[in-house]
């Protein structure tokens, strides 16, 4: 497993809710590579709650989602845009317990888009929520001028 980089760190004004870890907002998200499947740590804050120490649906969306986004800069090799995502809360993920593990790989693309399965296992490994998300894909070219894709080999240490 290989811990991944975050070249958009280097950008002015970048304030990512799901990665950056200068928006003290946001979820921080680190993201490491291992085979197939990217692979991310997190642990939940009670403020992030719906019902009593339960992690909000809408933030383990979001972190599904931005999973899935570093799949396509690093699997795809490419920028895109969240097409389509369906979601499957299958258990309660609770905020008290520690650490929660968020995981995603490309299951296939076309000329337009990524597909991407990622899910939430909670504190014990257990699937909490899964989702099935297809990304528009930008060619590489239009990814580097309009949405600061830095280029594959730009994620990964020396």
């Amino acid at each position: 497993m290989k811990k991944l980089r975050n070249p958009f760190t280097e950008l002015s004004d970048y304030y990512c809710f799901g990665c950056s870890p200068d928006n003290s907002n946001g979820l921080q998200l680190e993201f490491y590579e291992d085979g197939e499947y990217l692979l991310s740590e997190w642990e939940p804050e009670t403020y992030l709650q719906g019902y009593g120490n339960v992690l909000h649906g809408g933030i383990q969306t979001t972190l599904l989602d931005e999973i899935a986004s570093w799949v396509v800069y690093v699997k795809a090799k490419t920028g895109g845009v969240t097409a389509n995502l369906e979601v499957k809360f299958k258990k309660a993920v609770y905020v008290n317990k520690g650490k929660i593990k968020v995981r995603a790989k490309l299951t296939k693309t076309d000329q337009r888009f990524a597909y991407i399965f990622s899910e939430l296992l909670d504190q014990d490994g257990h699937v909490c929520s899964e989702a099935e998300l297809r990304y528009f894909l930008f060619p590489e070219k239009t990814a580097r001028e309009k949405l600061f894709y830095p280029g594959h080999e730009a994620f990964y240490y020396d």
